[in-house]
């Protein structure tokens, strides 16, 4: 009777293991603005939801909203230039750019569909507008690459594999630790990514992307000697994305 009931769970596993990987695979689609396959579970408006809902509470978090309306308007204004002298503005994503009063975390990050913030830590060491656009291009990269949807879809994916194999048998535990492996090292492609696009569009809006690369020291001073090693982190070590986005300058500026 033991090996029967083995037997079933064995046959319900395999089922929902197989239902996760035919779903993943009618899932994958072309991002039509970078040309990569992704899976993606959700739709662009869908996106800006999420963005516009969690929005509020990211602010809360680190802060609130920066009071000084003049540092404000120079975020809305770089922001907005990156947006409207690049394929950004073809996207369905509503841009919206935040400086928070954070001054302690030295930080920028995007919510799916458009939603960009800046803490105020990072913005008062910036040297130029042009690493401000530097910062923000960066990051309106992460929304035009769909980066967020891509984590949740895979997220999905493996957290389905992984109840595949806990239904199974015990194995529940490895699966999802290959799943949280894969999502770190694509977390990783999605900075360089970031770069490259960030690179691109502020070439097009006019500004100096060498500036990008000051913002790598700036990144790279601020963790200190004891910055986690690439290979623990989502983010590519500094000196490496410096040597990336070298290469897209070059790229970028012979088009």
């Amino acid at each position: 009777m033991r090996g029967r009931n083995l037997k079933v769970r064995l046959l319900i596993g395999v089922a929902i293991a197989l239902f996760f990987v035919f779903k993943r695979c009618s899932q994958r689609e072309e991002n039509p603005y970078t040309g990569r396959m992704q899976t993606i579970s959700m739709t662009p408006d869908k996106e800006i939801a999420i963005g516009l809902q969690s929005a509020p509470q990211m602010a809360q978090q680190h802060g609130g909203l920066h009071p000084n309306n003049q540092y404000q308007a120079l975020v809305d204004n770089v922001g907005n230039k990156l947006v409207n002298n690049s394929i950004a503005r073809q996207t369905p994503y509503k841009y919206e750019f935040h400086l928070l009063a954070d001054p302690n975390a030295i930080n920028a990050f995007a919510l799916p569909g458009g939603q960009i913030f800046i803490t105020h830590a990072l913005f008062s060491k910036l040297e130029n507008e042009d690493q401000l656009a530097g910062v923000l291009g960066h990051e309106i990269g992460h929304v035009l690459g769909r980066h967020s949807a891509e984590r949740i879809a895979e997220s999905e994916y493996w957290q389905g594999l992984a109840t595949a194999g806990s239904v199974g048998a015990d194995m529940g535990g490895l699966v999802s630790g290959i799943g949280q492996n894969t999502l770190l090292t694509n977390g990783r492609d999605d900075e360089l990514e970031s770069d490259d696009l960030g690179v691109k569009f502020m070439i097009k809006a006019g500004y100096n992307p060498k500036e990008m690369i000051g913002v790598m020291e700036i990144l790279k001073s601020a963790a200190g000697p004891n910055r986690v090693p690439e290979f623990k982190s989502t983010h590519p070590d500094p000196d490496n994305r410096i040597e990336k986005i070298e290469e897209a300058i070059i790229k970028y500026k012979n088009q």
